[in-house]
């Protein structure tokens, strides 16, 4: 029984420097996951966009009118009964903006296709990225250092474009309280962007 007892007790250690190792792991992660967020945002105010990494190939091909639009033509959304809703985003005259396509972890913006939305022009990254997007991130960042929040569940985003044509915003982790915010800032931010296109 004392060979038991002691191989029980040598177990038993060992378990806890496991427990102690996986726990450190985990810490330098969570860490890890920060800094990125924090890297990310950075560049993000110093101009550099992620949909620059994660360019389309279609946006980089140089064709003939109709033959871009077949290419084009999959990276639309799917069936509408994949989305819990659809949205219109329409300015106060009943002009479309953009399409709105939501399900349950992701938000995507369509704009119109007869709007060629440039990303450069105010006030896209003046206020919808810096003031509504990467606060997002931010006020997350936060919970993820107070421990309230796993960093896979971070709101995040991504821009596809053509150029500097808006294609379309992907949108991550939101909650009812910030999709009805996406909505209102995305809507105010394309109005003012078709008023300045017709100026």
């Amino acid at each position: 029984m004392s060979q038991d007892a002691e191989k029980i007790k040598r177990l038993v250690a060992f378990k806890k420097k496991l427990e102690e190792k996986v726990g450190a792991l985990e810490s330098e992660l969570k860490e890890l996951q920060v800094l990125l967020e924090t890297v990310n945002s950075v560049l993000l105010e110093k101009g550099f966009k992620h949909a620059e990494i994660k360019k389309e190939p279609a946006a980089e091909i140089v064709q003939p009118k109709e033959e871009a639009k077949a290419e084009a033509a999959p990276s639309f959304p799917q069936p509408a009964e994949e989305y819990e809703n659809i949205v219109s985003l329409k300015t106060f005259n009943d002009e479309l903006l953009a399409n709105l396509y939501i399900s349950q972890n992701l938000l995507r913006v369509v704009p119109a296709e007869n709007k060629k939305f440039d990303i450069n022009m105010p006030p896209f990254t003046q206020f919808l990225i810096e003031k509504v997007f990467l606060k997002m991130q931010e006020k997350d960042n936060v919970l993820i250092r107070a421990g309230q929040l796993a960093p896979n569940e971070v709101f995040s985003y991504n821009i596809i474009r053509d150029g500097d044509i808006i294609r379309e915003i992907e949108i991550r982790n939101f909650d009812a309280d910030r999709l009805r915010e996406l909505k209102s800032s995305i809507r105010w931010t394309l109005e003012k962007m078709y008023e300045k296109m017709k100026a």
